[in-house]
């Protein structure tokens, strides 16, 4: 971890007797190791809740209108934040649903969070947040690969093999670009105009990523903007474009620029 990411400055080495022995430094380092791997746990069983607590329209009981106003009420977090722990939920339960059809591990599993949770994929948010919008994709490459290995017989499969197979799709769906629209329009001038707006679309994520190294995804907006507002000044880009390129970043949804990056203009009326 970066020594600037906590506001510490390193120290320098000290000579050899003042350094740790190598025992302890193994010790510090699995007690390291230990904790990262509680946070993707405690991701994978948040995410498991967060999903039964929508399906089931938890809020209305509590007597609020929508999960967002549920959420800012009950856990003191913005829409924003609200509806990523939703797009989290729905990646993790889609790659879930594909194991689940495609193996034997999962079947005899709970449907309890915490036991859904116990085979956790070792995701991070932010690679659960990057996915989201593609996670039928995800699924359907998941669901290849862990047939192409039964079929070979490699069955039942154990849990290391599939969370082996479920990472690698996930690293090979965010480092590949999204296929393009199977249907183009015939017009030159509007396939022109379409490839220019993917462009501006694909040139905004990489913006995005750029957006989310300064303000990291646990910002909400309204802390992100504080962040981000010197760095927007100092590139001359006005600070509600940082702000939609770093929750196009985030969601992978184009929708999350309409407005700002890509103009909407509002459909013409019929003539009378």
């Amino acid at each position: 971890m970066d020594d600037h990411d906590q506001g510490h400055v390193a120290e320098p080495a000290q000579s050899g007797g003042d350094l740790p022995g190598v025992a302890h430094a193994r010790e510090v380092t699995a007690g390291l190791r230990e904790a990262m791997d509680d946070v993707v746990r405690c991701v994978a069983t948040l995410a498991a809740r967060v999903r039964d607590a929508h399906a089931a329209r938890i809020w209305l009981p509590l007597g609020h209108d929508s999960w967002a106003s549920y959420c800012g009420a009950e856990f003191g977090i913005s829409r924003a934040q609200a509806y990523r722990l939703l797009d989290v939920a729905y990646a993790l339960a889609a790659i879930h649903g594909a194991v689940t059809a495609g193996t034997e591990v999962s079947r005899t599993r709970d449907t309890d969070p915490a036991a859904e949770a116990a085979l956790d994929y070792g995701l991070s948010q932010r690679a659960l947040l990057d996915v989201c919008a593609r996670r039928g994709e995800v699924a359907q490459l998941i669901a290849r690969r862990l047939t192409a290995l039964t079929d070979h017989g490699q069955k039942p499969l154990d849990e290391p093999a599939v969370r082996a197979v479920v990472r690698q799709a996930v690293r090979d769906v965010r480092t590949t670009p999204p296929a393009p629209p199977a249907c183009r329009s015939a017009d030159p001038a509007l396939a022109a105009l379409r490839a220019v707006v993917d462009d501006l679309a694909a040139s905004t994520h990489q913006i995005g990523e750029l957006m989310l190294e300064v303000a990291p995804a646990y910002l909400s907006d309204t802390a992100a903007a504080h962040v981000l507002a010197p760095l927007c000044e100092e590139i001359g880009e006005p600070l509600d474009h940082g702000l939609a390129a770093r929750r196009y970043a985030l969601s992978g949804d184009r929708r999350a620029l309409n407005g700002t990056v890509l103009l909407t203009v509002p459909p013409r009326r019929p003539a009378r």
